[in-house]
């Protein structure tokens, strides 16, 4: 282990408590002045570290950094951030760089994460807000074998894995607005972003991008009114770093599921967790808009809208507003 590893080490091992200076530097045979400076570099990465003369150093813990270090050791995953974990304090965009890493020959299970994003992207060109130690923000590469038509299977899994991570990690009832929403009480507490490059032979990668809200206290004037976040809805902070655990856990296992042709159990979830289906909606899509009641979500995570002349259109991406009881056209 480097230094810096072997000092952070010997913090995690005091739970929180002091550890003097002159026992770290005892310990390891080095000078207080080479202690303090790993400590300063461990206060850069993003951790906690108290300080005092007489005391020492306090480390929070356990730490909420989202880092290789403290999120792969209780990684429940065989592929997903295994061989690649790349960890930025601060990015533009975590899909931007994963689709760089994808271009290059990068592996399926690729993750990407970042503690800020600066220029965090959603659908149809919005950005997405990324304070910095406040919310989740990765992606993940993938380079499944499937046909064209099946790639929305992808978004709607995705939709599934944070609903159901938000409910059995956090008892929050999430619930998604199609294609790749996640909301609580209906505000919006996450999005997804799934990016596909093709080649002459199919799918060349997809860079699958998850922007979740957890210790938000507060929103800019702009969203204040219809986004939330972990710690609003349970007035208390919680460990990203877990949450991630279980997030990766499950995008890992569903995914699977589906490459080995088991998509049913996701597409039931999918439906079970919608606010759409039976909803008078309309959808804005870039040539127009159509106005309807949504009747389904087909095999590959399509939405299926009836218009009010009984034609049932399959939608494959939009933007849907649910239209209040007693809506005429």
């Amino acid at each position: 282990m480097t230094l810096r590893e072997v000092v952070l080490q010997a913090l995690k091992e005091k739970k929180g408590e002091w550890l003097s200076g002159e026992t770290l530097s005892e310990g390891l045979n080095v000078s207080r002045t080479t202690v303090w400076n790993q400590i300063k570099a461990l206060i850069a990465e993003g951790y906690e570290v108290d300080s005092s003369t007489k005391k020492g150093y306090r480390l929070s813990f356990p730490p909420d950094i989202l880092s290789p270090a403290e999120v792969c050791p209780g990684l429940a995953c065989e592929v997903f951030g295994r061989k690649d974990y790349f960890f930025h304090q601060e990015i533009d965009s975590t899909n931007n760089q994963a689709r760089v890493l994808a271009s290059t020959g990068h592996p399926e299970g690729t993750i990407v994460v970042a503690d800020m994003q600066t220029a965090g992207r959603g659908r149809r060109g919005r950005s997405w807000y990324s304070p910095g130690s406040k919310g989740i923000y990765m992606s993940v590469i993938l380079r499944p074998s499937l046909p064209l038509n099946e790639i929305s299977r992808i978004s709607l899994l995705t939709a599934v894995v944070v609903a159901e991570t938000l409910e059995e990690e956090l008892n929050l009832p999430a619930r998604i607005k199609w294609p790749n929403d996640i909301l609580i009480n209906n505000k919006k507490i996450a999005g997804i972003l799934s990016e596909v490059v093709t080649d002459m032979d199919g799918i060349e990668y997809i860079v699958v991008g998850i922007g979740l809200n957890i210790n938000n206290e507060d929103f800019p004037r702009d969203l204040c009114t219809i986004a939330t976040s972990v710690r609003i809805e349970e007035e208390h902070s919680v460990s990203r770093v877990k949450v991630l655990q279980g997030l990766l856990a499950r995008l890992e296992s569903r995914y699977f599921e589906l490459l080995a042709g088991n998509f049913g159990a996701t597409l039931q979830k999918g439906k079970s967790l919608s606010i759409a289906i039976g909803q008078e909606l309309r959808l804005d899509m870039i040539n127009g808009f159509l106005i309807g009641q949504a009747i389904d979500i087909d095999d590959n995570g399509f939405l299926l809208l009836r218009d009010h002349s009984g034609s049932v259109h399959t939608i494959l991406s939009g933007e849907i507003t649910i239209l209040s009881p007693g809506f005429s056209p």
